[in-house]
């Protein structure tokens, strides 16, 4: 087992462990509110936890695959499967993340129209809108990495003939880097590029309105401090060097031998979503505090 093999599995299996528990409390949570009284950020952070789960459920495939050297065991259908649900929550994510930040941006700079009745309707097709863009966007890219051209068709049904195992999604041959490269760098623009000038744009504008209300109170500005570098965070650490591989390989054109590197970075996005909700969301919070106390009560004193 190589070394990046090795710490892809980690970096899995501490994503997993600690992101699926909050995760899935914040989805419920997000339900529990949205039936009791829905505001639009109810809607988006239970979009964005939808995203995750999505992730992290099919997570335990990257780490039977990383176990097993990222060499390819399973069945090469589950392969085309599980790109489509590991790809599709990171683009969602970072688009959520803006819609977040935007939402938390009107509500303080513009309270009155953020009051509109209609904002539920808004915030509704904005999200609707957002899960056909990445749906689209998947299934183009899914089409570019496996059906661009007769060679790839040729591989795929050579493979499937062969007992010896093969990778998945990591060897492109050049007519499918031809046809996949200019995607990824449209992937970079819409899904890394725009989000994070909404969100630097926004989370500036709420820092110098709050910088104007000293009588607010510390938790509520820690709290959004919090929100701010939970969602910096994301994008530094999990987006950027993954969005980085896609615009070098396009000026390149060639897969980059660092792009298994940073799809490792992006997997800990699912670790850094849970401080967004905590930050948000009051009932997270609480219930984090419970659970706290559960597990305190069961430690030895």
């Amino acid at each position: 087992m190589s070394e990046d093999s090795t710490v892809f599995l980690a970096i899995c299996i501490i994503t997993f462990l600690i992101g699926f528990p909050n995760t899935v409390l914040a989805f419920c949570l997000c339900i529990r509110k949205i039936h009791r009284k829905p505001i639009p950020i109810d809607i988006f952070m239970l979009n964005l936890a939808a995203s995750d789960l999505v992730f992290l459920t099919f997570l335990p495939v990257k780490m039977k695959e990383a176990a097993d050297n990222m060499v390819w065991n399973m069945p090469g259908a589950l392969c085309r499967f599980s790109l489509f649900m590991f790809f599709l929550p990171l683009y969602s994510s970072s688009l959520f993340l803006a819609a977040i930040s935007a939402e938390r941006y009107v509500c303080v700079a513009f309270p009155v129209r953020y009051k509109s009745p209609k904002r539920f309707i808004y915030t509704t097709l904005i999200c609707v809108f957002t899960w056909v863009i990445i749906a689209v966007t998947s299934v183009f890219t899914y089409k570019a990495a496996y059906l661009v051209s007769n060679e790839a068709d040729n591989t795929t049904n050579n493979r499937s003939l062969e007992p010896e195992p093969w990778d998945c999604y990591i060897n492109l041959s050049a007519k499918q880097l031809t046809e996949l490269l200019p995607v990824r760098l449209g992937i970079a623009v819409v899904f890394f590029l725009l989000p994070l000038l909404i969100c630097c744009f926004c989370y500036i504008s709420l820092i110098r309105i709050l910088m104007k209300c000293p009588l607010l109170k510390r938790q509520l500005k820690l709290r959004v401090v919090g929100l701010i570098v939970g969602t910096l965070l994301v994008f530094a650490i999990s987006f950027a060097p993954y969005n980085a591989s896609h615009v070098v390989g396009f000026i390149k054109k060639e897969n980059p031998d660092w792009r298994m590197k940073t799809l490792m970075l992006s997997t800990l996005n699912a670790c850094f979503d849970p401080i967004i909700f905590f930050c948000i969301s009051k009932d997270m919070r609480r219930a984090i505090k419970v659970c706290a106390k559960v597990l305190c009560s069961f430690m030895p004193t």
